[in-house]
């Protein structure tokens, strides 16, 4: 098979790239500009791929929220363009979107057909790129709390921050799913291979955490006391954009599928952790 990935200089797009090798195109944004229809058209038809993943997207979160038009012709028209090219040469799309899309509120894990409720722009940009995909036949993968060895994330800031600070304070009620991206690209690959029904997947880690419970975990890596990690509310930390409290996600859709869930976050954590702390 044959696999386009654009936002190729991305966290997720370097593992992916990494994990299919010969197969796979990444093209960063020197390369293809996603906003440019136009473009992307006259590309994919050049290259007729077999599959499409598109990991670019507008992932400013706090900006989006005085720019929501700029984020949406990334997040939203060109997730359109891509689609519809892709549908064109009988590739697989494959749109990579967020917990974001959701309200943050539920009495358990957010099944993949929860109606999506975004509380703030990002997300409404993110559910515009969604419809878009499933309207010409795409795979949605909802992820989250992603973090990887190739771009700046939480755990690698918790790594650094060890180093600098006696103590850190880390949010104690938002809760998600931890997520390796090297787990992820494998999971992804798995479903373009599969015969799974096209449709909304979430790519997220079993088990849950909150952001302080992650941030122990990655100090006890470290070998350090984790007790230099205090937990404080999301008020300590006030945004632009509201953050879902509680982005769980159900993953009964990977059964249908016949394939297995990501496994644990924690144990992904361990397996990730000699690439992504040497990377820091």
């Amino acid at each position: 098979m044959s696999w386009l990935i654009t936002g190729g200089a991305g966290m997720l797009a370097t593992d992916l790239a990494r994990r299919l090798g010969p197969e796979a195109t990444a093209l960063t944004r020197a390369d293809l500009d996603v906003r440019d229809a136009a473009a992307v058209r006259e590309l994919v038809l050049a290259r007729r791929p077999d599959v499409v993943v598109n990991c670019a997207g507008w992932t400013a979160v706090d900006d989006a929220e005085a720019r929501e038009e700029e984020a949406l012709a990334v997040n939203g028209h060109a997730v359109r363009a891509l689609a519809a090219a892709s549908a064109e040469v009988g590739a697989r799309f494959v749109q990579i979107s967020t917990d974001y899309v959701l309200s943050g509120v539920s009495a358990g894990p957010h099944p993949e057909d929860a109606p999506p409720a975004p509380l703030n722009a990002y997300g409404r940009t993110k559910l515009a790129g969604e419809r878009a995909a499933l309207e010409h036949g795409g795979y949605v993968v909802r992820t989250a709390w992603l973090y990887g060895a190739a771009g700046p994330n939480f755990v690698r800031t918790m790594i650094r921050l060890a180093g600098e600070r006696e103590t850190v304070g880390v949010v104690d009620d938002q809760r998600g799913q931890p997520t390796w991206t090297a787990d992820l690209a494998s999971q992804i690959v798995r479903l373009a291979r599969s015969r799974a029904e096209p449709g909304v997947y979430h790519g997220t880690s079993s088990g849950q955490t909150t952001w302080y419970g992650l941030a122990r975990e990655v100090f006890l890596l470290l070998g350090v006391d984790p007790d230099r990690v205090r937990p404080v509310s999301s008020d300590a930390f006030p945004r632009p954009a509201r953050r879902p409290a509680y982005s769980v996600l159900g993953h009964a859709r990977w059964a249908e599928a016949g394939l297995p869930p990501i496994r644990c976050w924690r144990e992904a954590l361990h397996a990730a952790w000699p690439e992504v702390s040497a990377a820091t």
